[in-house]
């Protein structure tokens, strides 16, 4: 059986951090952390739900980030 791959590191900064910011600020400061997919998605979006190693998402509201997660 072939060993289970393990998915690369993630980087360390918490998702709540972005909420409140710009969401510009918030894209560049992720890709700064080494997120390597930034999503800016609107309220109420329809999204697919796979989890994505290395993806932050962010629900921009009238220019700012109201949510943040992981994948």
């Amino acid at each position: 059986m072939a060993p289970i791959p393990t998915p690369p590191a993630e980087p360390q900064d918490a998702p709540d951090d972005y909420v409140g910011l710009d969401a510009d600020t918030a894209e560049r400061r992720a890709r700064r952390q080494g997120w390597t997919t930034v999503r800016s998605l609107s309220p109420g979006a329809i999204i697919t739900m796979e989890y994505l190693a290395g993806r932050l998402n962010f629900e921009v509201d009238d220019g700012r980030v109201r949510r943040c997660w992981k994948g």
